[in-house]
């Protein structure tokens, strides 16, 4: 093998590499995507002899499934707007004062966006019974929001560095409040750090499966993350094409948020704050 050989598959490797990660990615959502549309959609990827829109009716017109996903847009879009709010004020101080603890507590926030849920989840759980929190929506929200203010903070922290003091001190000169100058001046300048945390609060507990499922009992509360239980039936057998069906339904909350803030995330990364640390 010469030297223009041996590049030329140095070249071509990577891609190779990459081309079959895509596929293993791609045939699990092309099975969801055939099967939503099959009459008998089985385990096995395969073309439907015919395509129907019945599993989408069946889904759509359930009224558990109705108020499954109607629980679950309350849980996260509820979390996310606590967090974005709480996180600005937590925010402020931290990125315009100087403080004498400033570095060990901003590492210890980030210590604790690193901290799995599982491990926190039996005295979680110990202490929801203790304040009747237990199978109750908003006591997950509260919990939701509890697990994500370290991130919030720190991303909200980050970005609020890149916006200057010379506009908010500005407002001050006009009378305006410390509260005046966050809500008119420094938000309106940071909306892409707080698109890209939002987003990313919101993604992160309407996919959440473990928590609702250890937190909530009574069936009529379960959020659309546990509804998918509701297809598999004794002895491991699953209604194939309403499962794929629902799949699809409940992915689209997070593409669709993802595709109208994809101009706002792309800026709040490129933000110079969004890189400090």
């Amino acid at each position: 093998m010469n030297a223009k050989q041996r590049n030329l598959i140095y070249r071509i490797l990577p891609y190779l590499i990459l081309t079959v990660i895509g596929i293993c990615f791609l045939l699990p959502l092309l099975w969801v995507l055939v099967a939503s549309v099959d009459p008998n959609a089985m385990q096995s990827l395969k073309m439907p002899t015919r395509l129907t829109g019945a599993n989408y009716g069946d889904v759509i017109t359930n009224g558990e499934n109705q108020r499954a996903f109607l629980i679950g847009l309350v849980m996260s879009l509820g979390q996310a707007v606590i967090v974005v709010i709480l996180g600005l004020l937590a925010a402020y101080p931290l990125s315009r004062y100087q403080m004498k603890y400033k570095k060990p507590f901003m590492l210890t926030i980030l210590f604790m966006t690193s901290l799995p849920i599982t491990a926190v989840m039996v005295p979680v759980y110990q202490l929801f019974l203790s304040l009747k929190l237990y199978n109750n929506i908003f006591g997950v929200i509260l919990f939701y929001v509890a697990s994500s203010m370290p991130y919030g903070i720190w991303m909200l922290k980050n970005f609020m560095d890149s916006v200057p003091n010379d506009m908010e001190e500005a407002a001050w000169v006009d009378g305006a409040s410390v509260f005046t100058g966050i809500r008119k001046v420094v938000a309106p300048l940071m909306i892409p750090g707080i698109c890209t945390v939002a987003i990313f609060t919101f993604s992160g507990s309407w996919g959440n499966f473990f928590v609702p499922y250890i937190l909530l009992q009574s069936p009529e509360n379960f959020p659309a993350s546990l509804k998918l239980y509701q297809f598999f039936g004794q002895y491991g057998m699953a209604d194939y094409g309403k499962l794929a069906a629902f799949s699809v339904l409940y992915a689209l909350p997070s593409v669709v948020l993802y595709i109208l803030s994809q101009q706002f995330m792309s800026k709040g990364f490129g933000l110079q704050g969004g890189t400090k640390g």
